[in-house]
């Protein structure tokens, strides 16, 4: 063995131990007093990586759980707004129904039913003009979808949260088809032979049946004004009349190829084919379209967009042709080119006809300004939800009846006939609201509690596994501690005993 006194390479060797082992011990220091094994670049690039990915994920999963935690806030102060207006449109349904009771009443009190139907519109108008969710308003259909229809005879009805924002001129509306209603015309004239001899007249519909056998001193319009007010009285939805040749013409009052109705008469031809026998009436039609070019479904005098159209999906619009409106508003016993009750000559009405390519009778301009709510951690997870408007002007629009009332803001029951219409337009408007609070109801428990259900179980699952890339195994880290603290100072009683060694080379030189 050779003996040197310039290099020292045993201490050169313990040294370079004992600082590998102290790197070590100072490394398990780090790891056992942060509780993290990764807590740098230099500690595993990839698995750094891989944990602050995940970390930024946990924090947006925090996020986009108060987020959904903050829209069911907002659902639930909406719902309960639309909750009292649904409980005053109930009171206007009460008060709408007594007025009906046409018997049992007198001008003073229709007037207070009405003055009291007047300030529950207001009520309606009110809540629905200053329910907010901090400044922002949430009824008033400034954060859902508004539109608007120009032309005679069309209106806008709904959209839908899919429907898109038209530009600023609007989608065309095209029809293909009016909207036309059961209808059911005698083959004989009603004469005062047949009218002497008791014919026996019935109707039924929905359900209900009317029943006038004529009398001797009725004459003809007497006999079908008779008939009408039995129908009426039982509550029949059809308008009764007769042609120019006096046979009797029944109509129901609604469009649409749903509503029907059957009549029957003691002489064949009177009203029914055969004599005593009940007779379907020729099926009404729905009206058919398009808008902005898309297919529409008909149901009476309104359509809708059909799913998976582009623009148009879950737009609802309606149209009654001129021609329908005038024969709308003649009297009970008025033919189309007879004389009014009071015996004057009424004017011819045009009717209006459809040219092959459809017919273009205006437009309708939407506008989209649907809510989106950031329910996920990620760009594109959000979803939108349209807030109509509950004011009386945009209830029950669309809904046909005989007082020309186009929206709840129109609602009078001064009269039993205009109380009857009412119930119909307060009807529509309970059946939009509680949709609106189903629609609201359904958003909060099936998407945003789900979501955040959801969110709360991918966040534990990703803290679990960030700590499974980035958190120390204290017990396994302390054992390595152990070790290595026992290495360092045995690596230090080496270098000690290492830098002994020259100083054998002084015995030689004694």
């Amino acid at each position: 063995m050779s003996l040197r006194i310039n290099h020292n390479t045993n201490s050169l060797n313990a040294h370079r131990n004992l600082q590998k082992a102290n790197a070590r011990v100072s490394k398990s220091l780090e790891r056992l007093s942060s509780g993290m094994r990764i807590n740098s670049a230099g500690d595993g690039a990839a698995e750094l990586m891989a944990s602050e990915q995940l970390r930024a994920q946990v924090a947006s999963i925090d996020q986009a759980i108060k987020n959904s935690e903050s829209s069911i806030s907002m659902v639930q102060t909406a719902e309960g707004a639309l909750a009292e207006t649904n409980n005053t449109l109930v009171a206007m349904r009460q008060l709408a129904l007594q007025s009906a009771n046409e018997g049992s009443n007198d001008d003073v009190m229709l007037a207070a039913n009405q003055t009291s139907i007047r300030s529950m519109i207001a009520s309606i108008d009110r809540v629905a003009e200053f329910t907010q969710f901090g400044q922002k308003k949430l009824l008033d259909g400034s954060n859902g979808v508004s539109g608007m229809a120009i032309g005679e005879g069309l209106q806008y009805v709904d959209a839908a949260t899919q429907t898109k924002s038209s530009c600023p001129e609007g989608y065309d509306v095209v029809i293909k088809a009016f909207a036309t209603k059961a209808s059911l015309v005698g083959d004989a004239p009603l004469t005062k032979e047949i009218i002497d001899a008791g014919e026996m007249l019935s109707i039924t519909e929905g359900g209900k049946t009317a029943t006038y056998v004529t009398k001797e001193s009725d004459t003809i319009d007497a006999a079908i004004l008779n008939f009408s007010a039995a129908a009426k009285a039982a509550g029949l939805d059809v308008h009764i009349s007769k042609t120019e040749e006096d046979a009797i013409k029944i109509e129901h009052n609604l469009y649409g190829s749903d509503k029907t109705f059957a009549a029957s008469s003691t002489t064949a031809g009177v009203i029914s084919m055969e004599a005593n026998t009940f007779q379907k009436a020729m099926k009404g039609t729905d009206l058919q379209g398009t808008v902005n070019g898309e297919a529409m479904i008909g149901k009476g005098i309104t359509m809708t967009g059909i799913k998976g159209n582009a623009n148009t999906e879950g737009l609802t619009v309606s149209y009654i042709p001129k021609h329908e409106v005038l024969m709308n508003m003649k009297s009970d016993i008025e033919c189309i080119t007879g004389a009014d009750e009071d015996g004057n000559e009424s004017p011819e009405i045009e009717i209006q006809e459809i040219p092959d390519g459809g017919l273009n009778v205006g437009k309708v301009k939407v506008t989209q300004n649907a809510l989106t709510f950031q329910i996920g951690p990620s760009q594109g997870q959000s979803v939108n939800v349209a807030l109509q408007n509950v004011a009386a002007n945009s209830l029950s629009r669309g809904v046909v009846n005989n007082s020309g009332f186009n929206s709840l803001a129109d609602v009078n029951v001064t009269s039993a006939e205009k109380a009857i219409d009412s119930l119909a337009l307060i009807d529509q408007a309970i059946g939009q609201v509680i949709k609106v609070r189903a629609d609201l109801g359904a958003f909060q428990n099936n998407t945003l509690a789900i979501n955040v259900a959801n969110m709360q179980v991918a966040k534990e699952n990703m803290v679990a596994a960030e700590s499974n890339i980035r958190d120390t195994d204290m017990a396994a880290e302390m054992a390595e501690f152990t070790r290595h603290n026992l290495i360092m100072q045995s690596s230090a009683a080496m270098l000690a005993q290492a830098n002994q060694i020259p100083k054998k080379v002084l015995r030689l030189l004694e």
